[in-house]
């Protein structure tokens, strides 16, 4: 299982301390090891440790777990997208095999054995883009719109179905 340190916590979790009120302020405040507990935290993976010579505690957090949650509170895939939390959507696309860019938030890769694309999360539509450099025998890149108004198994089977 993978665990990320305070300093590089997911948007995901952050999103989700931010919607119970958490003061995040708190993290990076004097008084940070005491000023926190596990009831604090969503993630159902929370522990602190005390390090042996610093005497720091450090917070780990799941990112697995925290994925899983938002999976868990999907709406019904039949639902239209925009009524999915951008939590959701992320851990949607992650189910899906996209990687995030690290660049851009907004956008999201994948590679899959016959095409390879750029997704992107715009305002008011989802852009995919099949890729002419990955393999298959794309011409020039293909690019798609869907309007968050579809449903996330319309756009789902509409991604995955290639170019």
């Amino acid at each position: 299982m993978e665990t990320l340190m305070v300093s590089s916590i997911s948007y995901c979790c952050l999103t989700k301390l931010n919607s119970r009120n958490f003061n995040l302020s708190s993290l990076f405040s004097p008084s940070f090891p005491n000023s926190i507990s596990p009831n604090s935290f969503p993630c159902s993976n929370f522990s602190t440790h005390r390090r042996a010579r610093t005497n720091k505690r450090t917070l780990i957090i799941s990112k697995s777990a925290t994925q899983d949650e938002w999976l868990k509170s999907l709406p019904d895939k039949k639902k239209p997208l925009y009524s999915h939390s951008l939590p959701c959507v992320e851990a949607w696309l992650k189910q899906l095999g996209f990687f995030q860019s690290n660049d851009d938030r907004a956008v999201w890769f994948i590679e899959k054995p016959d095409w390879h694309a750029k997704l992107s999360l715009d305002v008011t539509d989802l852009y995919i883009r099949y890729l002419k450099s990955g393999p298959g025998n794309l011409d020039k890149d293909m690019e798609r719109r869907f309007s968050y108004a579809l449903s996330r198994e319309d756009i789902e089977n509409a991604i995955l179905g290639g170019p």
